[in-house]
């Protein structure tokens, strides 16, 4: 077999695999099955610990998971960031807990103008931005 040959089997084969393409799926735009969930926000309290240093408290009831205590605190703690003339904030902590069938969640951030250190880091914007499409409610 000439090298002419083989390269023009190889062409071949790659035509034929190429022909072989699975099928693509149908991309469905339908909102998932968490979407349909009732989530009740009952409500934030912001406390100013020290300078930079803000406490969230945020109470939610209906259909609300531990990851959704979470969001809201993230929301309140940058809507607060861009209320102050800051552009950031560093979350340090949040503690949730369930009881008596309402959630609460209480969080700790920095906020601060230039980006802080850290892992842990928000651009308030950003997040205002997607917590307004999300339809959560902030500060």
């Amino acid at each position: 077999m000439t090298n002419f040959s083989r390269i023009t089997l190889g062409a071949a084969s790659l035509a034929v695999l190429g022909a072989c393409e699975a099928p693509r799926e149908a991309v469905s735009r339908a909102a998932p099955a968490d979407a349909m969930r009732v989530l009740g926000y009952k409500g934030i309290e912001t406390r100013l610990l020290d300078g930079d240093l803000v406490q969230f408290v945020v109470t939610m009831d209906g259909e609300a998971m531990p990851d959704d205590v979470r969001r809201y605190t993230e929301c309140a703690a940058a809507q607060y960031s861009l209320i102050r003339g800051y552009g950031f904030a560093r979350h340090l902590r949040t503690n949730v807990e369930i009881k008596g069938g309402q959630w609460r969640g209480d969080a700790v951030y920095t906020i601060s103008a230039a980006l802080p250190r850290g892992l842990k880091t928000i651009d308030a914007e950003v997040i205002v931005h997607n917590c307004i499409e999300d339809k959560i409610p902030m500060v």
